[in-house]
């Protein structure tokens, strides 16, 4: 089970879904057949069971993430390659937007955040160089999709989330797709998880204005940091920072990028 702890020590197994969390389906007024005729932006529960999302998620790997056809730099990483591939992204949208699920796009999962562009999840999954027995920590839980894909490369998951019913619902999820070796927490991200550490790696999926600092001290020596830095509406750039067996750090610029801002504790 996906275990879940609020702002303290890890707590007792996610054991049910917490009812209320999700998002209502659109109503179910037009048959299968209809829904074919005007498109996916009128599926409904019904038309959705038809979709064959295995072979949306196939096509969504190569044409945008193994084989880009826009001249962007492939995922080459076969680990993450399977990962991307085994992983339902579909389960970790709300339900009325599962027809765009694998749409090579950031989409709205509420209390204003998002869940990442595929490429962009792929990408950070494959710079922050897991391998199968390290314990990794992410910043900013969200829908889970980004915990959901490392749990299928690496050993142990750490997940953070600030905002509490997204991230009770994110655990629900990660629990409903059988995911036991991702531990989650409610909490403010920027602190890390000091009790856990130090990480083989660090993935942040949400933006600080500056590298915070605890993230830095939690990471073991050759471990990386992934992270997007920059102001919120302003130059973030995509950043991978190496800590060097004395302590200090490498760091690596990677692309332009534009996240939502890393919400801190007020």
């Amino acid at each position: 089970m996906t275990r879940i702890s609020v702002g303290g020590g890890i707590g007792k197994s996610l054991r049910r879904l917490y009812a209320g969390l999700g998002h209502r389906s659109r109503p179910g007024i037009l048959g299968v057949a209809a829904a074919a005729a005007v498109g996916l932006a009128g599926c409904t529960a019904s038309a959705q069971e038809a979709v064959d999302f295995a072979e949306l998620r196939r096509r969504m790997v190569r044409d945008t993430i193994s084989e880009p056809r826009d001249g962007r730099p492939p995922v080459l990483d076969v680990r993450v390659i399977d990962a991307m591939e085994k992983v339902e992204r579909h389960l970790f949208v709300p339900e009325d937007i599962r027809e765009w699920a694998y749409r090579d796009s950031p989409l709205g999962i509420g209390w204003r955040q998002t869940i990442s562009q595929p490429y962009i999840v792929a990408l950070m999954t494959e710079l922050a160089e897991p391998d199968p027995e390290d314990k990794v920590l992410e910043i900013g839980t969200g829908s889970g999709y980004q915990a959901a894909v490392l749990a299928e490369i690496v050993d142990q998951v750490f997940t953070i989330e600030i905002v509490e019913p997204l991230g009770l619902r994110a655990a629900a999820a990660l629990d409903a797709a059988g995911y036991e070796n991702v531990t989650t927490r409610i909490g403010d991200g920027y602190a890390g998880w000091p009790e856990e550490a130090p990480f083989d790696a660090i993935v942040v999926t949400a933006a600080p204005d500056h590298v915070p600092q605890p993230l830095v001290d939690q990471l073991a020596a050759g471990g990386r940091l992934v992270l997007p830095v920059g102001p919120d509406g302003g130059r973030q750039e995509l950043q991978v920072l190496e800590k060097q067996a004395d302590g200090s750090v490498a760091r690596t610029r990677v692309i332009p990028v534009r996240f939502v801002p890393l919400t801190r504790s007020r």
